[in-house]
């Protein structure tokens, strides 16, 4: 019997395109309208059923969200750049070095690390590396294959699916909501810690007992552990460079409203003065960004071919009317109901398109106005978007990063999904738990 395979991103988008298009000839056209005190009201209008559109819309999705891409080549990178110096690998291992035989600590410490990588810069694919480094290393402290897993990977989607700061997911949906960057970071730093909270209970649980009962195969202890390498003085000086650029992201759009040009900007600066430092020629250091931006390239490249999903729909002249279906079919709806549906949504979405950047493209341009119809704030939008995107990715089969990880840690995937989906469960209960006080208190209101 043949195996069935998942098709490839692309494939998906470009066979939702041709769906919209067929919708385009179906769904009849309609507008929202706003009045002079700023109310919506809907009207039909003649829809425009689209043919060969479908290969420019790519065209215009492209164009539409040029900003964005560019962001995203320049970010990519720069942290490229920033790998391939060491220092932050070097930093971990010191940092574990020094704890010395203090497991446990090690551990927490581990999981916090990781949690804030992914809540600030939004590490997700940097973790495959981590996860060959920390797995080996956790398993000769007497502790299971798992256990790496779970304070690199596990972590950082915990702080990914709650971050505050990360430009890929929190950046770019608050971007196309036409929200401030980075605004309502107080609640959503919040969410993060208490997340964070219960990861570090959990390991700390989980270490306990696996300790006792651990029975260490050789698979999983597929690697000896390695004695930490110096840190350079180079390395130290490029650390201190990746705190301060935290630190003028923080500040910066906070105080200085900061937008996609100036961030970029500042991450673009830290590459290239972490490459100096390292030592890198200016040869070295536009390789190493260009290596960093091709391997990024397909996250980028999704965003504008999900946008052309918008496009048809827009040149259609039916999104609107999806609006208004969506609004109908929740119509006396609570606000609590609404940002519900929208959570399920988006996690249900995340089984079939587990890019972060694809699914914003895709959803947060209906979900916006949607949110806005049924009494929702936008703020709680995006983070159900947030939630919706993260916890998922730690199942489903279609996570690259997942697989990638996985694979390193020596964990067959069945096996996996045996031992987390109870945390995941969890995760999504919790989510929508920290969900409910952004409608019912108006905490993510700004």
């Amino acid at each position: 019997m043949r195996k069935l395979k998942v098709p490839n991103t692309y494939v998906i988008i470009s066979v939702i395109i041709a769906l919209c298009a067929v919708l385009t000839w179906f769904v009849p056209g309609g507008q929202y309208v706003k009045a002079e005190d700023g109310t919506l009201s809907y009207e039909a209008v003649d829809a425009v059923p689209q043919t060969w559109q479908v290969l420019s819309a790519v065209y215009h999705g492209f164009v539409k969200q040029a900003g964005i891409i560019v962001f995203i080549l320049v970010v990519g990178g720069a942290f490229w750049l920033l790998n391939a110096t060491g220092a932050v690998e070097v930093g971990i291992q010191r940092f574990i070095a020094r704890i010395g035989k203090r497991d446990i600590l090690v551990l927490v410490a581990l999981t916090v690390l990781f949690s804030l990588a992914g809540a600030v810069f939004g590490m997700s694919e940097e973790t495959i590396p981590f996860v060959g480094i920390v797995v080996p290393l956790v398993v000769s402290m007497g502790y299971d294959a798992f256990m790496g897993m779970l304070v690199v990977y596990v972590a950082s989607n915990v702080g990914f699916s709650s971050a505050f700061l990360n430009p890929f997911t929190v950046g770019i949906a608050q971007g196309m909501a036409d929200l401030p960057l980075f605004s309502g970071m107080g609640y959503r730093f919040f969410c993060w810690a208490i997340l964070t909270l219960l990861m570090v209970v959990f390991v700390w649980f989980y270490a306990r007992r696996t300790k006792k009962d651990i029975v260490i195969s050789s698979d999983a202890a597929g690697g000896a552990e390695k004695s930490a390498a110096p840190l350079t003085k180079r390395q130290a000086w490029i650390l201190v460079v990746l705190l301060l650029t935290v630190v003028a992201l923080i500040v910066g759009v906070t105080c200085w409203e900061w937008y996609m040009p100036e961030i970029t900007g500042l991450f673009l600066g830290m590459g290239i003065v972490c490459g100096i430092i390292a030592g890198f020629s200016a040869n070295k250091i536009a390789d190493e960004l260009i290596a960093g931006a091709r391997d990024i390239l397909s996250a980028a490249l999704v965003v504008g071919f999900a946008s052309g999903i918008i496009v048809i729909l827009q040149d259609g002249k039916v999104v609107d009317s999806i609006l208004h279906g969506m609004q109908e079919g929740l119509d006396g709806s609570s606000p609590v109901a609404s940002l519900s549906a929208m959570y399920g949504i988006q996690a249900l979405i995340n089984f079939i398109i587990p890019s972060a950047t694809a699914k914003a493209a895709i959803t947060i341009p209906i979900m916006a106005p949607f949110a806005d119809m049924v009494g929702v704030s936008r703020q709680a939008m995006v983070l159900a978007f947030q939630f919706g995107d993260g916890f998922t990715n730690m199942v489903t089969p279609t996570s690259g990063v997942l697989v990638a990880a996985l694979a390193m840690a020596r964990i067959p995937y069945a096996k996996w999904v045996k031992w987390v989906w109870k945390g995941v469960l969890v995760l999504l209960v919790l989510g929508l738990l920290l969900l409910l006080p952004t409608v019912l208190l108006s905490i993510a209101e700004f």
